[in-house]
């Protein structure tokens, strides 16, 4: 099937090139080191607004109350891994694809890429919103949830399902724009939304002035309203001439190859989210066991990694549509140089932090606990874990890098190798009756196993 091109633009003066053409010449021939910065920047920003509405949001949940409290936390997980699944695995995935077709000078594959990927995400948010609809009190009762818990669960989720369609356009469709190496764009709007689901969250969760208060399920309508405004203005954006490669809902623009093409790896890219999530839920399952002091600790500690992963993403996501539009144009030396660069960025970031939470803990734990057994055991997660987080960032940035080499395979069995240590040192652990610092190093253990097994995956791999 022949595809009909967009209608030509007027091509610009060589002597003041459009700013389109400038990010093109950028994202193939421009210094590494620079342009990654350049492009880490807009998504550092909004990435870290996500981290300011996550604590806002637990901040007037609890002023609801303990059983809200306990709601969202059971609900957190599933919502997460919406995110995780639509804007990591798929939205890379797109990213990827596009990129490598604008290396290749391909254009009419690229809007076929970005075509197919928006009728992914938004067949899998339907279906994954049925889903939650349907399910959900089976899911959250086997998390543990029963009682008044259970309902402030499943009012949250009931009300948040109807914004999953939503979560999974939003992401689909700025990945399609940082495919093009466009990253300002999504990142504004995406900030923008953040903002506007704590305002309209927190007013219609406590009911503030005339606002009804509508509880948890007015916090989740706070996520539906922003998330589904960000979708819209985003394909409002990728309807006009502005962007590099639009969404042209055309049929001749279709094609089932570029459909198949990106679930074969977007499929296989899915795994990365599971599997963490899997990890993070055996580890919580071992640390639950030696009581809820050591669990809250285990939880402080833990929080300060959720923190991490914005870096490792932001870098990761300006790396990969950096190291498509290389090997697009057989260049695999840059490709492979944009890879180690952006990883050596995160390692010494995430390392940095991971540092410091090994020789000053107390400036973490102290900010959520007075309780010194609960301090304790933060402290000992801490100066033991910290010793992994460089390889941790080391591993997610790489996973976005070989996205754009359209490599992944390697990458998620390197990945399964932290959950697999996980699962077999925890059974061998628990079966001993070992310590909670026994967990703790197996964690980081995993945390450096995943890191070097990607780094040699990704140097060992074939690309191009």
């Amino acid at each position: 099937m022949s595809l009909s091109a967009a209608p030509a633009a007027p091509e610009p003066s060589p002597a003041h090139p459009s700013p389109a053409a400038k990010r093109a010449a950028m994202m193939r021939s421009g210094p590494v080191l620079q342009t990654l910065v350049l492009l880490t920047l807009p998504n550092l920003v909004s990435l870290g607004s996500s981290a300011v509405v996550s604590i806002a949001e637990t901040a007037y949940v609890g002023r609801i109350g303990v059983a809200a409290l306990g709601g969202i936390a059971l609900a957190f997980p599933v919502f997460m891994l919406m995110q995780m699944l639509s804007a990591g695995a798929i939205g890379g995935t797109i990213s990827g694809a596009i990129s490598r077709a604008l290396g290749a000078g391909n254009r009419d594959m690229a809007l076929g890429f970005a075509l197919g990927g928006f009728a992914i995400a938004l067949s899998f948010g339907l279906a994954l919103a049925l889903m939650v609809r349907t399910f959900g009190v089976h899911i959250y009762g086997a998390l543990g949830g029963s009682g008044a818990v259970l309902r402030e669960a499943l009012a949250y989720s009931d009300a948040a399902a109807w914004g999953i369609p939503a979560i999974w356009l939003a992401n689909a469709l700025s990945s399609i724009l940082r495919g093009s190496g466009v990253m300002s764009v999504p990142a504004a709007i995406l900030l923008c939304a953040g903002i506007g689901q704590v305002l309209i969250g927190g007013a219609l969760g406590l009911g503030i002035g005339p606002v009804p208060q509508l509880g948890i399920a007015g916090v989740a309508i706070g996520q539906v309203a922003a998330y589904w405004t960000a979708a819209v203005v985003l394909l409002l954006y990728l309807r006009t001439d502005r962007a590099a490669v639009g969404l042209q809902l055309n049929p001749e623009i279709w094609r089932p190859s570029c459909v198949t093409a990106l679930l074969k790896v977007g499929s296989i890219a899915m795994l990365s989210p599971l599997l963490s999530v899997a990890s993070v839920l055996m580890l919580t399952r071992m640390v639950a066991s030696f009581g809820p002091e050591v669990l809250a600790g285990y939880g402080i500690g833990v929080r300060l990694e959720f923190l991490l992963i914005p870096i490792a993403f932001s870098v990761g996501v300006a790396a990969l549509p950096m190291v498509g539009t290389a090997i697009g144009a057989n260049d695999v030396v840059r490709a492979r140089t944009i890879a180690w660069t952006a990883g050596g960025m995160v390692f010494f970031a995430v390392g940095m932090i991971g540092l410091g939470a090994i020789l000053v803990p107390g400036l973490w734990v102290d900010l959520f606990t007075r309780v010194a057994a609960v301090r304790e055991a933060a402290y000992q997660y801490l100066t033991v874990a910290g010793l992994g987080y460089g390889f941790f960032g080391l591993a997610l940035c790489l996973y976005f890098a070989s996205q754009g080499a359209g490599r992944i395979g390697g990458v998620i069995a390197a990945q399964s190798l932290r959950t697999g240590i996980i699962a077999l040192g925890g059974w061998w652990l628990l079966g001993t009756h070992s310590s909670a610092s026994s967990v703790f190093l197996l964690s980081m253990i995993a945390m450096v196993a995943m890191g070097v097994g990607t780094a040699l995956v990704v140097k060992l791999s074939r690309w191009g």
